[in-house]
Parts: C-alpha cells; sequence; structure tokens
C-alpha cells in the first residue's frame, strides 16, 4: 500500500490513542467545569505596562497656579473675615472662591463653593461651612455675601 509520509503519520498517530479515542471526555470530580468565557480569558492579551494609561493621563492633566493676592485684597478678606465672626449667629450664606491645591502635583484649581457658614475655626484657619466642609482661609480668593453689603453702608 502506498502511504504518504502525512497519511502515515496520522496512522500512527490514530493508532497510537486508538483505545481512547471512542471514549467520552473526562470530566473532574474535585474541580469545578470552567467556562467558555473563562478558558477564552486565559488567551487574552497581556498587558505589560499596566498602569501606563492612569500615569499617562495624570501627568497630562493641567493644574493651575494659585493667583498672588494684592495688599488691599488680603485687606479687604481680613475685615470681611472680621465681620463675618462678629455675624456668626445670623448664618451667613457665603460664596467663597478659594484655590484648591492638586495632592498629586504642583498647582491645583480654583474653586467656588457656596453655602452658611457655621464657624471661624482661627486656630485651624478654616472655614466651617453648615454642611460640615471646610475651607482653609490661607486659600480664599475672595468672598461674597448679602451681609458684606450691610458691611459697606457703615
Amino acid at each position: 500500500m502506498g502511504y504518504s509520509y502525512k497519511e502515515a503519520d496520522n496512522y500512527e498517530s490514530i493508532m497510537k490513542y486508538a483505545d481512547i479515542i471512542k471514549e467520552p471526555h473526562h470530566r473532574s470530580s474535585r474541580h469545578p467545569h470552567m467556562s467558555k468565557a473563562d478558558r477564552a480569558a486565559q488567551f487574552s492579551p497581556f498587558k505589560a505596562l499596566t498602569g501606563f494609561e492612569d500615569a499617562a493621563q495624570e501627568t497630562a492633566r493641567l493644574t493651575e497656579e494659585r493667583p498672588d493676592l494684592q495688599e488691599d485684597d488680603i485687606a479687604r478678606l481680613d475685615r470681611q473675615l472680621a465681620f463675618l465672626q462678629e455675624h456668626l449667629a445670623e448664618k451667613p450664606l457665603l460664596e467663597i472662591t478659594f484655590f484648591a491645591p492638586d495632592l498629586l502635583k504642583s498647582g491645583g484649581s480654583i474653586r467656588r463653593m457656596t453655602g452658611n457658614l457655621r464657624r471661624v475655626d482661627a486656630y485651624n484657619r478654616e472655614l466651617v461651612m453648615s454642611d460640615g466642609t471646610t475651607v482653609n482661609m490661607d486659600q480664599v480668593l475672595s468672598m461674597e455675601s448679602e451681609l458684606f453689603r450691610k458691611m459697606e453702608q457703615f
């Protein structure tokens, strides 16, 4: 009989496993059967640079420098803080513009918040709002309130 090399290799393989070729596929009683999705996940592409995209995005994220206040702006904020301490019982509504330093890199962002002032914490140099939010007094850039309009009338 004239077999080619390919057919001869195939015949030898078939004969090698002839005793088990028609047996049912073995299922382990000790280990649970793996789903097709889990089996496919084993062969998903490997990402050697895990976290690289996050690091690149963090580097690309822009921050602002803290603006410097003029002496008259600082004096106005000091007058406003003193006036607020005298009128804390009124729980004045404030709109505060402040600089929020970035925790991960130099610079930060300018933010604005509105809320009722609960107290002025002179020891920690913070403005404590009714909702518990705190703003560092050294980061305040400006404050607006109806209460300040009364102050300007005097």
